[in-house]
């Protein structure tokens, strides 16, 4: 997956992982920081006009599951395969 603009980054990880390595640092898109609670419970503010939106979290395991519950309400989403660690890596390669 290419990390370029127009993709809006919702970043699910928890705030002391956030502050530790904010994903401004490691992209330009832009970036929202939302919990996986806030999407379960469809308090994201996210809307199809948003899209597409991809969710990245650590490693990438809430991040698909989210996926699932943006898609529902309409969002065009999809998850960063293996999160930050593997972006990290791809970043790292070029």
């Amino acid at each position: 997956m290419n990390p370029s603009p127009p993709h809006l980054f919702i970043d699910l990880r928890a705030a002391a992982l956030r502050e530790v390595e904010p994903l401004g640092s490691l992209i330009s898109n832009p970036h929202r920081m939302l919990s996986l609670a806030q999407i379960e419970e469809g308090q994201h503010g996210l809307t199809s006009a948003d899209g597409p939106v991809v969710v990245i979290c650590e490693r990438g395991i809430r991040s698909s599951l989210a996926v699932r519950f943006l898609r529902s309400d309409g969002v065009d989403a999809q998850a960063y395969e293996g999160g930050v660690l593997a972006m990290k890596q791809a970043l790292s390669a070029r």
